[in-house]
């Protein structure tokens, strides 16, 4: 008897044969708009380990590539693109209007060096590959404080050893949040992936002792960062570094 075909639309987020859903969002089509800079769902995973050859620049294959999860319409990644136009950016993030948003600004300014991926990031396995990444960043994710919504952070333990498989060994993972609960969390996680990402530094308050933290700007600091640094919340930081 041939074996049954999984039913697409009740695979996991992770299988690799799962397929986003037809998006019904306006903002869905309008990323047409910049084909050039804006990828969305499968388009995504189009150009894993080939996303080098998408930026028109010369010499683009032997440039470093960053890349920042939750990105919302990549105020830190575009400043980043704008100071280092010798580098490669890309933004990633779940809503559609934001990243057409980013995509906008990106298109007006005319950088070369920066695109945006709207897709959900628990697919990044599929995304990119293997040690495509040099850099990755995540910057203040959602800590999902109640105990019944632990289980939708995307920090823990399957999510680092998937990006393990997409950042190049020596390459860098930057994490910071201002949840005392979830740096525990992370913690947690990070002592079960010391097989593959060293913790090669970490701060439970990445600010202290500096006297001008509130003048910080972008991108040094992101918009909620400043707002936490104003209010005198402690930002907790961890540089992994790949095995």
């Amino acid at each position: 008897m041939p074996s049954q075909k999984p039913d697409i639309s009740r695979l996991p987020l992770n299988h690799p044969d799962y397929r986003y859903g037809k998006a019904k969002n306006p903002y869905s089509a309008k990323l047409g708009e910049f084909p050039a800079i804006a990828y969305s769902d499968h388009g995504t995973e189009e150009h894993a380990g080939r996303w080098r050859e998408r930026y028109d620049i010369p010499g683009a294959k032997s440039k470093k590539l960053h890349v920042e999860i939750g990105c919302n319409t990549g105020h830190v990644t575009r400043a980043w693109a704008e100071k280092n136009p010798k580098d490669l950016y890309i933004g990633i993030d779940w809503k559609f209007k934001i990243i057409y948003r980013g995509a906008e600004k990106v298109a007006e300014k005319g950088l070369k060096n920066l695109l945006f991926f709207r897709g959900n990031v628990e697919r990044i396995q599929y995304m990119f590959g293997e040690g495509e990444i040099d850099c990755l960043y995540l910057y203040f994710p959602d800590p999902w404080p109640k105990k019944a919504q632990w289980k939708n952070r995307f920090l823990k333990e399957s999510t680092l050893r998937d990006a393990a498989r997409v950042v190049k060994k020596g390459g860098l993972f930057h994490i910071k949040t201002d949840h005392d609960g979830y740096y525990e969390w992370m913690q947690g996680a990070f002592a079960k992936v010391g097989d593959i990402w060293e913790l090669e530094r970490e701060s439970l308050d990445l600010h202290e002792g500096n006297a001008k933290a509130t003048e910080l700007q972008i991108p040094d600091v992101t918009l909620f960062e400043r707002l936490f640094i104003k209010d005198g919340i402690k930002i907790k930081s961890a540089w992994l570094r790949r095995k």
